[in-house]
């Protein structure tokens, strides 16, 4: 993760390559998104942007240069969309922080220190499983919306009766069971997005407007998240803190999937398509 880190902030005054910053992580892209924010607490895209507007404000105290020129150098389309940037980190505009004096806000250099702590078990499972089909109603998502997109999903195909159509549409015995919260690769940057379908299991044909995903054979670690849907919240975060560096598994660079179980049984999954390392 720190070799991450330090592609990120090579390409902080020009290009940044996320899919380098990925590679450097050792795991999918998709997977490095999602790290990410877990285990810093912020986006990707807001650590870039926080990194830029330091040095940005740097850079007009050194340098004196046009606003414009920082601007670009700092992937700004405008002085204009620079300065509303500047004056949400700073509070204050890049002319006024020019002055001497001027209060700025720095934000540093992230570093990852992981630390031996004690804790409790963290029950998974393996499972292999053939080759599945998955379809539903899909969405793109703001990774920093997450938690209102998604539930409008939700509510989306609660309105149009689509979870009696999962119902029957489903493969029975299907794995992974139940309804499927599939979460698939995205785009990086400001808009840094990730795709979400809803579905299930399915060899049916697919209904218009829905979108289907094909899985190939695949080893998948399963977790089990006790009591409401909320609760797979947790799980994502220990599973990327206390999981990932040492169960000896490599991420595969599959959608991951949120497996929702009937009510009655007061728990649902996290399904991760893994390689082992050996």
């Amino acid at each position: 993760m720190n070799e991450a880190v330090e592609c990120l902030e090579s390409g902080l005054r020009g290009e940044v390559s996320y899919a380098e910053a990925a590679r450097r992580a050792g795991c999918p892209a998709y997977h490095f998104q999602r790290m990410f924010s877990y285990l810093a607490g912020m986006t990707l895209a807001d650590y870039v942007r926080r990194r830029r507007l330091t040095l940005a404000a740097a850079d007009l105290q050194a340098e004196g240069g046009k606003v414009i020129d920082i601007a670009l150098r700092y992937g700004y389309e405008s002085p204009e969309a620079f300065a509303r940037a500047f004056r949400q980190q700073h509070g204050l505009s890049p002319s006024e922080a020019r002055r001497p004096g001027a209060r700025l806000l720095a934000f540093p250099r992230l570093a990852f220190r992981f630390e031996a702590q004690g804790g409790s078990d963290m029950n998974y499972r393996m499972e292999k499983l053939p080759a599945f089909r998955a379809i539903g109603m899909g969405t793109s998502v703001q990774m920093s919306e997450a938690f209102s997109e998604v539930p409008q999903l939700w509510q989306k195909a609660a309105a149009e009766g689509a979870f009696a159509r999962f119902l029957e549409l489903g493969e029975p015995g299907g794995r992974p069971p139940g309804i499927l919260g599939i979460c698939a690769g995205g785009s990086w940057g400001e808009g840094e997005r990730f795709d979400y379908i809803l579905g299930c299991v399915s060899r049916e044909a697919l209904p218009e407007g829905w979108r289907e995903l094909e899985f190939p054979a695949s080893l998948w670690a399963v977790f089990e998240a006790a009591g409401p849907p909320e609760a797979l919240q947790e799980v994502w975060s220990r599973f990327y803190r206390e999981w990932v560096p040492s169960a000896g598994y490599e991420l595969a660079g599959l959608p991951a999937v949120e497996a929702y179980l009937p009510p009655e049984e007061n728990r649902n999954e996290l399904w991760i398509p893994v390689v082992s390392r050996t």
